[in-house]
């Protein structure tokens, strides 16, 4: 009548068996066969019920540790400090051009320069085509270099460009064309400062002005066709040269 016991305590020793056990004291008792027939009526051999300890295995509880990070959060710490550029990206497309800025103030007064050193300034530009002017004001462009000191007369402008303060002397030569107008001016800037003109005749002649000019830093110094009513010309040909512009520094303004 004892198999019962046994079999109950293998039955908990294999389902948990892997878990962690604690061993408590429990009091197992020893049972009895009672008849069916009634509940009050006892067997005369039967034996008295006995009390056993033994140990029970049960299963202990696991504690899984929580951490609360609103309690453990610290404060704010401070900027770092800033790290190593970057690679630099690929060049990107060349964007428009931006509108053209506002004139900039004057600059300062350059150091004195050396009061030894000798200062030049020349030219001698001319122009082997003829011309016709076509607009009521036409500035003559030189198409044939023979002096040009430091590169101060612009070739594509038809302008001398003053970088020595100082009194110049400017030549102007052309050749007329027969039955056509021929009027001109040598121009400082905006301002007509000579004149050079020839009426219609039935014969082309030769034509000369010359003067001379006070000039600043960055003035300018080129020769207008002025149309009037009548055809305004200037005769050459590819083999000659009878137009020509000179121009020459004589006294600087420092000496």
């Amino acid at each position: 009548m004892h198999f019962p016991t046994l079999f109950v305590f293998i039955s908990v020793m294999s389902a948990d068996a892997a878990a962690p056990r604690t061993f408590l004291w429990q009091e197992v008792g020893n049972p009895s066969c009672v008849r069916c027939c009634g509940g009050s009526e006892e067997p005369a051999d039967a034996p008295k019920k006995t009390r056993m300890k033994e140990y029970v295995m049960y299963p202990m509880p696991r504690v899984q540790p929580r951490i609360e990070m609103s309690i453990l959060k610290g404060d704010k710490g401070d900027v770092g400090d800033k790290g190593p550029p970057g690679v630099s990206g690929k060049e990107g497309e060349r964007g428009p051009h931006g509108i053209l800025g506002l004139k900039g103030q004057k600059g300062q007064v350059g150091p004195p320069g050396n009061s030894c050193k000798v200062q030049y300034s020349a030219f001698s530009v001319a122009r082997r085509k003829s011309v016709h002017s076509t607009d009521y004001f036409q500035a003559v462009i030189f198409d044939t270099e023979f002096v040009n000191l430091y590169k101060h007369f612009n070739m594509f402008s038809g302008t001398f460009v003053c970088y020595i303060s100082g009194i110049y002397y400017f030549n102007l030569n052309v050749h007329t064309w027969n039955l056509k107008e021929t009027y001109l001016h040598i121009m400082k800037n905006d301002q007509e400062m000579a004149i050079l003109y020839a009426q219609p005749s039935d014969r082309s002649i030769m034509q000369s002005q010359s003067l001379m000019l006070d000039l600043k830093e960055k003035d300018e110094v080129w020769v207008r066709m002025f149309k009037r009513e009548r055809e305004n010309a200037l005769y050459n040909d590819d083999s000659d040269v009878y137009l020509i512009f000179n121009g020459y520094l004589i006294r600087p303004a420092d000496e």
